[in-house]
């Protein structure tokens, strides 16, 4: 107590570090190393429960301990108890140390201070992005690619598809959660409150930061591969370069954080689908400013669905006009409107060329039983996934997000060559084989609808009948092109 009478100026280095640790201890505080000195942070007015918590975890999860100490949360007087509370009633609920909690932190939970952004988030595509039993992606993880071994589940369910999507996590009868459904941080994982999705696969358990919500690396979990490349799209084109140019201007941990105001050296994907600008509040409803969903065989404005089902929702129109909002803040007008020009058309040449012509071919040899219904047993099934599932969407994320490498290599050039060298001849094989055996009513239906489509101008070029003036408009910039670059 001597000590602590002295005036502070006169206390020596030494000093000051024996003071620092008597605090802590006296305060149960979160001591943390910032880069030159000891930073005291006292726990405040936390709940008795939570700093009970604090107490425990701080020696035995300080990893845990010290992200909660560096979090909004902490400042608030938000602690353990708070988030993990549970009544006895609770599916999940477990005793811990004389306390009723639950380990799970669902949306449900988050709402109790998160209201509104909770229902945004619970309107999105992504919390309903756990519900994909049924769906091929799934038959491929638990039939084709795994078995249902590991608890009645597919490891490669549970270790790739659910960890981005979601599981849906079980409580087993003495009270665990099932090792095959937890731990899952996936963006549609179905809680055993009822609730739908993870705040934490954006927000990281403890500290919920909004710089690393802000990032591109917060998307790129999920949002990356051979189907849905998004990361690395963004990554190719100009934004992503100018994020990586600009990283330190971009004024990641402002509180309001509005693109034209805060900064305006790049955009994230938090920028364009989520965050504010000088218009619109932050959404957490990350399709709210979509206007194509590009995920489909064939795509589609983004309500079609609904308005098939006579759900009414915001039509593809306003999204659209949201988004054009964001993208106000740093291009002109008639730059906006020319861009979405350019990237409809994308849209709709693969629509028209190879989508819908593709997805008739499948749908044809399927109706007259030219194929088994056990989905991926025939090699046409698997080059018309690739098409569509892989390099269909390469191609149409990177219109959308202004990368050329994936719109044209990654994308439609690898689109036509499956279209062309094995969709087409595949089609053919099964043809052949179907009038070997006999079904020769089947055959001439099928045939009938691939004649359809190879006598679609856009694909003239393959059966040699071209227009001549348009043979030889093209052989004349051929002979311009060897001109320039090959003659000596």
């Amino acid at each position: 107590m001597n000590l602590l009478k002295r005036p502070f100026a006169s206390l020596s280095i030494g000093r000051w570090l024996m003071l620092l640790v008597c605090m802590s201890a006296f305060y149960g505080g979160v001591v943390q190393a910032a880069p030159k000195a000891l930073v005291l942070k006292p726990f405040k007015q936390l709940s008795d429960e939570s700093k009970e918590c604090a107490a425990c975890h701080k020696d035995e999860s300080p990893g845990i301990y010290q992200q909660w100490g560096r979090s909004k949360h902490y400042g608030a007087n938000v602690g353990c108890y708070e988030c993990h509370q549970a009544e006895a009633t609770d599916s999940d609920v477990i005793e811990h140390e004389k306390v009723n909690i639950s380990v799970i932190v669902s949306p449900k939970d988050c709402a109790r201070c998160h209201e509104s952004e909770v229902e945004e988030f619970t309107q999105s595509h992504h919390a309903k992005a756990g519900q994909i039993m049924g769906s091929l992606d799934n038959m491929l993880a638990e039939v084709i690619e795994g078995a249902l071994t590991f608890n009645g589940e597919s490891p490669v369910a549970v270790n790739g598809c659910w960890q981005c999507h979601g599981s849906q996590v079980k409580v087993l009868p003495n009270g665990d959660l099932d090792p095959a459904t937890w731990p899952n941080t996936g963006i549609g994982r179905i809680n055993p409150d009822g609730s739908l999705g993870a705040c934490t696969a954006c927000h990281q358990r403890h500290e919920f930061s909004m710089v690393q919500a802000r990032r591109p690396e917060a998307c790129g979990k999920c949002h990356l591969g051979p189907d849905h490349p998004q990361k690395e799209v963004y990554e190719e084109s100009k934004h992503g370069i100018n994020f990586q140019a600009n990283v330190d201007r971009l004024n990641l941990d402002s509180a309001k954080w509005i693109v034209g105001e805060d900064y305006d050296a790049a955009p994230t994907c938090a920028t364009c689908h989520m965050s504010a600008t000088r218009d619109m509040p932050i959404t957490h409803d990350v399709g709210d400013r979509i206007s194509w969903t590009l995920r489909p065989a064939i795509s589609e404005k983004v309500d079609a669905k609904a308005i098939a089902q006579g759900r009414k929702v915001k039509p593809w129109q306003d999204r659209r006009r949201d988004m054009q909002a964001v993208c106000g803040a740093c291009h002109g007008k008639p730059m906006i409107e020319n861009f979405y020009k350019q990237f409809d058309s994308l849209v709709e040449l693969y629509n028209e060329k190879f989508a819908r012509p593709g997805k008739a071919m499948m749908t044809v040899l399927k109706k007259e039983g030219l194929l088994t219904p056990q989905p991926f047993d025939e090699k046409i099934e698997w080059t018309w996934f690739y098409l569509w599932h892989h390099e269909g969407r390469r191609a149409r994320h990177g219109a959308a997000m202004m990368a050329p490498d994936y719109t044209q290599w990654h994308g439609m050039y690898e689109v036509a060559e499956r279209f062309y060298m094995e969709l087409l001849p595949e089609f053919e094989e099964i043809l052949e084989k179907a009038e070997h055996d006999g079904k020769t009513e089947s055959v001439a239906k099928a045939r009938k609808v691939l004649d359809g489509i190879l006598e679609s101008p856009e694909h003239l070029w393959f059966t040699g009948n071209e227009p001549d003036d348009v043979r030889a408009a093209r052989k004349k910039a051929q002979a311009e092109f060897k001109k320039r670059y090959l003659s000596n």
